[in-house]
């Protein structure tokens, strides 16, 4: 048919919507998922069980195996039987929450029959079974018990011999520390010309509250002015001495001062003033050399009240300032430690 003049041309468009091809589809990611998740708990498996120990694995297995004494037979696992892990060699027979059985003396048996007759009740017979372990121990079987698993009173016993051991080696260890610095004040004393003629008048030794330096005075040499503090040039030099050496170790230090029996005039002061004023003299000298005032530990005048030599109560040498090295170590209990 002819078209009018004038008209447009038809336009036909067809639009086709097919599928997509099988490999543009999404059902195979579902599948290589699964795939991959099953992989993980495969090798998340295997793992485990080369990580863990055959009794953890016995354990794991026990776990989820509920109590069940019936498990008794030879029928594997499951209800109501029980059976063995899958980790045991040998026939699927129970080992999980079984009775545990364990030999004694054997309880005893009362043969008891009903009887409605009067006749009396024949004596029953105790039947002994066999001893246990406990009911068998030697005397020396016992003592290697008791030494395998010590009681407390042993262990504490142990523990005090323990600690006074380490006690008397710190004591051991001390003493020669404080031997060792008695030998070096000595060696000082010696290797000075301007003291040696001191060496009669220092006096050095161990006592059991630690290590004891003296200086005493001789006729016509005393260490202080006679009835006075202050010290001579010698006892100055004396004391430097002496506290260059102690500042070498941390002791703690109790100074004394002490005179002779020789009284002062009444009214005058008293042989208590004159021991405390030279103790203290010597603690102003020994802080010039170093020594803390922190290692103090007392400054004290004792008078004529410990002599040096109780028989001669006149003696020069009960005159002496007292310099004690406190021992950091606890004594020995009556032992003498030097």
């Amino acid at each position: 048919m002819a078209k009018g003049r004038g008209a447009g041309a038809t336009i036909i468009i067809r639009r086709e919507e097919g599928g997509e091809g099988g490999h543009h589809g999404g059902a195979w990611k579902v599948a290589y998922a699964d795939f991959v998740t099953a992989m993980m708990a495969f090798f998340l498996l295997m793992w485990l069980l080369n990580a863990t120990t055959e009794d953890q694995r016995r354990g794991l297995a026990d776990y989820f195996n509920p109590t069940n004494i019936m498990g008794r037979g030879t029928t594997g696992s499951g209800q109501p039987f029980g059976g063995r892990t899958p980790n045991e060699v040998g026939e699927l027979s129970s080992n999980a929450s079984t009775v545990r059985l364990e030999t004694g003396p054997r309880p005893l048996i009362l043969d008891i029959e009903e009887d409605d007759s009067d006749t009396p009740a024949t004596p029953l017979e105790r039947r002994e079974g066999p001893k246990g372990d406990d009911e068998t121990a030697t005397p020396a079987r016992l003592m290697a018990s008791r030494t395998e698993h010590p009681s407390e009173a042993q262990n504490a016993d142990l523990a005090r011999a323990s600690a006074e051991a380490l006690r008397e080696e710190l004591r051991q260890r001390e003493r020669a520390a404080l031997d060792g610095l008695a030998e070096q004040i000595r060696a000082a004393v010696r290797e000075d010309p301007t003291l040696a003629d001191l060496s009669n008048q220092l006096q050095v030794e161990q006592v059991p509250e630690g290590l004891r330096i003296q200086l005493l005075d001789a006729e016509r040499q005393p260490m202080f002015a006679l009835g006075g503090s202050t010290p001579g040039d010698k006892a100055q030099a004396l004391l430097a001495k002496v506290a260059a050496v102690i500042n070498r170790v941390p002791n703690d230090v109790a100074i004394s001062g002490h005179t002779d029996a020789t009284p002062f005039r009444p009214g005058a002061r008293s042989n208590w003033d004159l021991s405390a004023e030279r103790a203290n003299a010597t603690r102003r000298l020994l802080a010039e050399g170093g020594v803390v005032e922190s290692r103090i530990r007392s400054v004290a005048g004792l008078a004529a009240r410990e002599p040096l030599l109780p028989g001669d109560p006149q003696n020069p040498a009960n005159r002496r300032v007292s310099i004690l090295l406190l021992r950091e170590a606890p004594p020995a209990t009556g032992k003498d430690a030097s």
